[in-house]
């Protein structure tokens, strides 16, 4: 039936696959499957994702990334959402216009986003200043995302990162789904 030749290749191959999939699986990338509308028209429930692991290792998470991390409040769950806030800003929400303020310099700057991705506002905050390692995340699909208005900011500590790959839909694959950028 099975010579001793095809157990040993066979063996080989699961120890190949273990020893080079394996690590990648757990330190690089990981994959994901967007359940909820809170990220909608971003994401709707069922895309599946590729995140990348490793690049916050070597630098902080940009304004406007689409991140995976674990639930502040039940770290058994993951949860995606996109950079608003960095450490060090305050975050201002009024009537449904999210302010930026920063100091540069000792300037104060502040910034209003613009923010065409967003479904569905709700919930003003009044300022929510940021410290070192803190984010302040949001959902596109506004009125129907728990995020940093509800339970605060997003320690560093639990981003796994950020959406790299976007699998399915096969009509919206895609590198770096979601990606914006924040021209300040």
């Amino acid at each position: 039936m099975f010579s001793v030749k095809d157990i040993k290749e066979t063996a080989l191959f699961i120890l190949v696959t273990i020893i080079v999939v394996l690590p990648i699986r757990i330190f690089v990338a990981q994959p994901f499957v967007v359940s909820g509308t809170s990220m909608y028209p971003t994401f709707d429930t069922g895309h599946y994702l590729i995140v990348d692991q490793i690049t916050y290792k070597f630098s902080s998470p940009k304004r406007g990334d689409v991140v995976v991390f674990k639930y502040p409040e039940d770290t058994s769950k993951y949860f995606i959402k996109r950079i608003i806030g960095l450490p060090g800003e305050t975050v201002e929400i009024k009537d449904n216009v999210v302010k930026i303020i920063k100091e540069n310099d000792g300037n104060v700057i502040e910034q209003y986003l613009e923010e065409p991705y967003v479904k569905l506002q709700s919930n003003n905050i009044s300022f929510l200043k940021l410290n070192d390692n803190e984010y302040f995340v949001m959902g596109d699909n506004r009125s129907a995302s728990l995020d940093s208005r509800f339970w605060g900011p997003l320690d560093k500590e639990f981003i796994k990162g950020r959406a790299l790959i976007r699998i399915t839909p096969v009509k919206k694959i895609g590198i770096l789904p979601g990606d914006v950028n924040f021209n300040f």
